[in-house]
């Protein structure tokens, strides 16, 4: 399995942790969207899809199941993050 393509939108907004979202494409046949790129402690990291349980809490829709995957996936899309320009900010264009 190979990651063919990555799409990044950077995201600045103040006070927020998510720095951006990523879609990937892997073996030009399948796709996952809404791959959020996150500041943390230790850095950027990537958490995969999710949606809210009944109970309030969050689980993956689609994710690596084993470390190498994760971090092909890791790797591949914050090297597109930081390849990624960076978004206008709307008051500059006025």
């Amino acid at each position: 399995m190979k990651i063919t393509s990555v799409n990044v939108r950077k995201i600045e907004k103040e006070g927020s942790r998510m720095k951006g979202i990523a879609s990937v494409l892997l073996d030009d046949s399948f796709a996952v969207h809404d791959i959020r790129i996150i500041e943390g402690e230790k850095g950027l990291f990537i958490a995969m899809p999710s949606k809210k349980t009944p109970a309030g809490g969050y689980r993956d829709i689609a994710h690596p199941i084993n470390p190498e995957v994760r971090s092909m996936f890791e790797e591949t899309i914050l090297k597109a993050y930081d390849e990624a320009e960076d978004p206008v900010d709307s008051e500059e264009e006025e």
